[in-house]
C-alpha cells in the first residue's frame, strides 16, 4: 500500500513530540535512580492512571482482541474481562498497602515481608526472572505487533520492523525515564484513543460494511455479538466464561493484571504522591481499561468478519506476508489499510504510539528490577545514583536487543499469551494472602515460581496430548497450590522480628496475622487498635460495587452500539448508580 506524504508528515510529527517530551525531562530523570524509575514520587493520580492504561494498550491488543472476537465472538473477551475482579481487589485492599511500603520495586517487598538468604535469593532469582526473560517475553509479544502492522500496512520485513521500533523506542527509553514514560503516555494514550475512534467509524462507513445496523445484522456477524457464551453448550462456556472467572483472575500472575498488584502496576502506584492517590489512579486505570477502550477494537475485529471472513481470504489480499504470521490476528492491520490518506496516517501513529507506551514502559519496568534488586542488591552495594542511571541505561538497551531477536520466532498473539497463563498458573493465590497470613514464607514463592515454570515449559514443549488450554492451566494451577501449600508448612516461617517490623508498617488487617500481634508489647498492640477487620468487608464491598460499575458501563456502551438502546439506557443508569453507592461507601 502507498503511505502518503500527508501521512508520513503525521507520523514524523508524532516522533517529534515523542522524543522532546523525552529531552525536556531527561536531565531531571537522570538526577537519581529514584527519579529514573519513580519519577521522584510526585506524580498525580490522574497521569498514572492515564499511564497504566496507555501501558496496557499495546500494538497488540487490538490484534488480540481482533484474534478473539474471530475465533470464539465478543464473549471470548472474557478471557481478560474476569482480571476486572483482581483489578477492583488491587483498587480497594493493595494499593494503600503498596503505597504505605514505601520501596523502590515490588520485588523489594520480598526483604521486608520475608527473612533470610531465601528472601534474598528470591528478590534477586525474580529480578532476572521477570525483569529478563518474563519482560522479554511480553515485549516480544508487543513487537509481533509491530511486525504484522509493519508488514501488511508498510510493506517492510520483519526485521526491518524489529530494527526500526528497536532504535527508535530504545532512544526515547533511555532518555527520560518513568517520568518520562509517564508524560509521554497521556500524549500518546489521546492520540491512540482518537485514532482508533475515528479509524472504527471510517470503516463502518465502507461499502462492504454499510454502517453500523448492518454490520451487527450481517450473517457473517450476527451470531459473535453476545456479551455471554452460550451456556447451554458447556464446552463454549467453560473455557470462555466460568473458567475465568471461577480460577484465572486469582491464580496467576500476568503484567498489568497480578493479584495483590504488581509489576508497573506497582511502580506506578509507589509513584503516586500518597495512599489516596494511589487508590484514585488504580480505580481509573480500571474503569478505562476494562469500561471504555475495547469497543472501537471489537467494531473493527467484526468488521473483519465480513471482508475477511477466513484465513484464506487474508492470505489471497497479502501475498506478500510470510504464511506463518498470517493468523486471526493479522485481520486487525488487514482493516486498516481500508483508511484513507491522512486518517492513515493517524492510525499508524496511534499504533506505533500504543506500541512505544507499553515497551517503553517494560524497559523502565524491567531496567528497574536489574539496577534496584539485582545491581544494587548484590553486586555493587554502593553504587552511587548516577552508576545506577547508567546501569539503567544500559540495561535497557539490552532488554530491547533481546526482545526483538525473540519476537522474530513469535508467529501469533494468542498463542504467547496462552504461553503466559500458563507460566503464571497458581502462583496467584500466594500474591494475595502473603499480606494477610504470616506463615506464608519465601519457601513458598520459591517452591510455586519453579513448579508453575516447570509445568508451562512441559505443557508447551513436551505434552501433546489433546488437553484444551484451560484444561492445561487448571491441572497448573491444583499442582502448583499444593506443592506451595505443603512448602509452606514443611519449612520454617520467617523471622518474628521481621514479620513484627512488617505488621507495624504496613498496617495489613488482623486476621490472618494473631501470632504476630501477640507478640507485640501493650504500646505496640494500642498503636495499632485503629485497625479493624471489619474494613476488610467494607472494601470488598467496594470491590463488588466497582465491578459492577465497570460491567454495567461495559456492556451498556456494547448495547447501545449493537442498536438495543432501552437495555443500553437501563444498564449504564445502572452503572452510574452503582457509582453513586460506591463513592457513599467510600467517603464513609
Amino acid at each position: 500500500m502507498q503511505i502518503s506524504t500527508l501521512d508520513w508528515a503525521i507520523i514524523v510529527a508524532f516522533f517529534l513530540v515523542t522524543l522532546l517530551i523525552g529531552l525536556w525531562v531527561s536531565k531531571q530523570s537522570g538526577k537519581s535512580a529514584r527519579e529514573f524509575f519513580l519519577s521522584g514520587r510526585n506524580m498525580p493520580w490522574w497521569l498514572l492512571g492515564v499511564s497504566m492504561v496507555a501501558t496496557t494498550f499495546s500494538a497488540d491488543t487490538p490484534n488480540l482482541v481482533t484474534d478473539i472476537v474471530r475465533k470464539n465472538g465478543v464473549a471470548g473477551n472474557w478471557v481478560w474481562w474476569a482480571f476486572l475482579l483482581t483489578g477492583m481487589m488491587t483498587v480497594f485492599i493493595y494499593a494503600k498497602l503498596w503505597r504505605r511500603s514505601g520501596i523502590m520495586t515490588d520485588l523489594e517487598f520480598y526483604e521486608l515481608r520475608y527473612s533470610g538468604g531465601s528472601a534474598s535469593f528470591l528478590r534477586g532469582f525474580r529480578a532476572i526472572y521477570l525483569g529478563v526473560f518474563f519482560n522479554i517475553m511480553i515485549m516480544a509479544t508487543v513487537m509481533l505487533a509491530g511486525i504484522k502492522i509493519g508488514g501488511v500496512m508498510l510493506g517492510i520485513s520483519p526485521v526491518q520492523t524489529v530494527l526500526l521500533v528497536s532504535l527508535i523506542t530504545v532512544v526515547y527509553a533511555t532518555l527520560g525515564g518513568l517520568r518520562g514514560v509517564i508524560l509521554t503516555d497521556f500524549f500518546q494514550f489521546t492520540l491512540s484513543m482518537i485514532g482508533m475512534v475515528a479509524g472504527a467509524i471510517y470503516i463502518l462507513g465502507l461499502p462492504e460494511i454499510g454502517g453500523l445496523s448492518n454490520l451487527v445484522s450481517h450473517p457473517s456477524v450476527s451470531g459473535s455479538l453476545s456479551f455471554l457464551p452460550d451456556f447451554n453448550d458447556m464446552n463454549v462456556a467453560v473455557p470462555l466464561f466460568f473458567f475465568p472467572i471461577a480460577i484465572q483472575w486469582w491464580s496467576m500472575w500476568y503484567p498489568g493484571a497480578e493479584p495483590g498488584g504488581g509489576g508497573y502496576i506497582a511502580q506506578r502506584m509507589l509513584s503516586a504522591r500518597n495512599e489516596n492517590d494511589a487508590v484514585k489512579a488504580t480505580l481509573l486505570f480500571n474503569v478505562a481499561h476494562y469500561a471504555l477502550r475495547p469497543w472501537p477494537w471489537i467494531i473493527i475485529a467484526l468488521a473483519s468478519l465480513v471482508v475477511f471472513p477466513d484465513l484464506e481470504s487474508l492470505k489471497a489480499s497479502f501475498p506478500g506476508i510470510d504464511n506463518s504470521i498470517v493468523q486471526d490476528d493479522l485481520a486487525f492491520p488487514a482493516m486498516l489499510t481500508m483508511l484513507p490518506k491522512g486518517l492513515m496516517g493517524l492510525l499508524i501513529a496511534s499504533l506505533i504510539a500504543a506500541l512505544m507506551s507499553t515497551i517503553s514502559t517494560h524497559l523502565n519496568w524491567g531496567s528497574s528490577y536489574v539496577v534496584n534488586d539485582f545491581y544494587g542488591r548484590f553486586i555493587n552495594i554502593e553504587a552511587t545514583e548516577s552508576q545506577k542511571v547508567k546501569v539503567g541505561r544500559i540495561s535497557t538497551v539490552i532488554l530491547m536487543i533481546l526482545s526483538a531477536i525473540f519476537a522474530l520466532y513469535l508467529s501469533n498473539a494468542l498463542q504467547a499469551f496462552n504461553i503466559l497463563l500458563q507460566i503464571g498458573a497458581g502462583t496467584g493465590l500466594i500474591f494475595i494472602l502473603r499480606w494477610f497470613w504470616w506463615r506464608i514464607n519465601a519457601y513458598s514463592e520459591i517452591a510455586a515460581m519453579i513448579i508453575s515454570f516447570v509445568i508451562a515449559i512441559y505443557f508447551e514443549t513436551i505434552y501433546d496430548g489433546g488437553m484444551e488450554p484451560y484444561e492445561r492451566f487448571s491441572i497448573g494451577v491444583a499442582i502448583t497450590t499444593i506443592v506451595w501449600v505443603a512448602v509452606t508448612f514443611l519449612t520454617q516461617p520467617t523471622d518474628k522480628n521481621v514479620l513484627k517490623s512488617f505488621y507495624t508498617k504496613i498496617k495489613p488487617y488482623h486476621h490472618g496475622w494473631k501470632p504476630i500481634i501477640n507478640t507485640l508489647n501493650k504500646e505496640e498492640q494500642e498503636e495499632l487498635t485503629h485497625i479493624s477487620d471489619s474494613s476488610l468487608g467494607k472494601e470488598m464491598g467496594m470491590m463488588f460495587l466497582g465491578c459492577i460499575l465497570v460491567y454495567l458501563c461495559l456492556f451498556g456502551i456494547g448495547s447501545l452500539i449493537y442498536g438495543n438502546t432501552m437495555m443500553g439506557m437501563v444498564m449504564l443508569i445502572t452503572s452510574a448508580l452503582a457509582g453513586m453507592l460506591l463513592f457513599r461507601v467510600w467517603k464513609s
